[in-house]
């Protein structure tokens, strides 16, 4: 063919069906305009005195207030980090160093995400005892077994308030009670990364004294975050530097990752519960197809108790990456475990929590929504498996 003469590829590109919102999100174009405004036009230092820097430390504090409205809590109360595992890591580093002549025993869940359960194994090497809250099968934490492990040397209690895997959501406001009656000098942390934009989240009504939130899992930009911090909490930073955030997390702030998260968080709360029932619609839809399937297992408990975007389903019979590649093969995106752990192949911390029987911790795969998700995507994801189950099972089986 001359190099002259254009080639058509006439290809018909397969639709993507995208179910792995809880590894990501698609970022909306209010995000985009705001990341790109900020990189082109906006793009001065906020430490800078001159005009470019006003105008750049404006985008920071109406960040602040917009988050901060979504909360009901106030501007100060607000720091940009650069997302979950940094807010995480921050808060129990910072908190557990700030409290540490107090006592040194600190309590998490059994199913917690690894940016949570990794800092907490580095304390537990520098001195601090770690103890695990017992869950149940659908992922609840037993409360009471909480009750008996609240002593006085507790310095720090952190939960997930909806597990990134299962969907299960935990009773933050009952837990924080709980620990603020039985040690009043004890913090409260908890990984909402799942949980914003799926729940109004009061902090201070539900006694949350430290809360971490990543931008990219409700449409914002991957590398943006914040950590809530109740006034008078006093926790030691994890940056030091030029003294930015009040001195509470030093570096330049990344302008244009935090004018989009703020256009996400205010996305996020606008037709907040049509949105919100969407997901519980398209959740509902695909676990009565998966429950008039033979070999399938729905974990996380009654729908009630579960998060509206998630369902997290083992298909006996069938390895996980197997039925994922056979579901990525037809245009159909989902997750066979967290994305933050699924390269390590190490058996997931939730399934041995609420004690999943082998068969379904290796054969389980997650799907998770977005308010972009359509009823005719559950449809199509629901033909595709009753194609391919019986098929699959067949190869296993020879």
């Amino acid at each position: 063919m001359p190099d002259n003469v254009f080639h058509i590829d006439f290809t018909i590109k397969m639709k993507e069906i995208y179910f792995d919102n809880s590894a990501t999100t698609k970022p909306s174009q209010r995000v985009l305009d705001a990341v790109i405004r900020t990189m082109t036009e906006d793009y001065g230092n906020p430490s800078s005195m001159h005009r470019k820097g006003v105008e750049a430390e404006k985008y920071l504090k109406e960040a602040r207030r917009t988050i901060a409205e979504t909360l009901r809590v106030t501007d100060k109360e607000i720091f940009f980090t650069s997302g979950g595992t940094e807010s995480n890591n921050w808060a129990l580093t910072g908190a557990a160093g700030a409290l540490k002549r107090r006592g040194n025993t600190i309590l998490v869940t059994e199913m917690e995400h690894p940016s949570v359960s990794e800092p907490l194994r580095f304390l537990e090497k520098s001195g601090f005892c770690v103890k695990k809250i017992p869950v149940d099968s659908v992922g609840h934490p037993d409360e009471a077994a909480l009750e008996a492990m609240l002593t006085e040397d507790v310095i720090l209690v952190s939960a997930m308030y909806v597990n990134n895997e299962i969907g299960a959501v935990v009773p933050v406001d009952r837990i924080a009670a709980s620990v603020h009656r039985h040690c009043p000098n004890a913090l409260v942390h908890v990984d909402a990364v799942q949980a914003y934009g799926k729940y109004r989240i009061q902090p201070r009504k539900s006694g949350i004294d430290l809360m971490s939130v990543s931008g990219h899992k409700f449409h914002g930009p991957k590398g943006t975050g914040f950590l809530y911090v109740r006034n008078g909490v006093r926790i030691l930073p994890l940056l030091y530097g030029g003294g930015q955030q009040g001195g509470m997390r030093s570096g330049t702030e990344n302008v244009p990752g935090i004018a989009g998260l703020a256009a996400a968080c205010r996305e996020a709360y606008e037709q907040f519960e049509e949105k919100t029932g969407h997901m519980m619609e398209l959740r509902d839809r695909l676990e009565a197809g998966l429950r008039e399937m033979d070999g399938v297992v729905v974990h996380g408990g009654d729908a009630e108790t579960r998060a509206p975007h998630i369902v997290h389903a083992a298909f006996t019979g069938i390895g996980s990456e197997v039925l994922l590649h056979t579901l990525e093969d037809r245009g159909i995106y989902v997750s066979a475990g967290s994305a933050c752990s699924t390269h390590k192949r190490l058996a997931s911390p939730t399934m041995t929590a609420i004690a999943a029987v082998k068969e379904e911790a290796v054969s389980s795969v997650r799907f998770s929504f977005s308010e972009l998700n359509t009823e005719e995507e559950i449809d199509r994801t629901l033909e595709v498996l009753r194609e391919v189950i019986p098929v699959l099972r067949r190869y296993r089986a020879h």
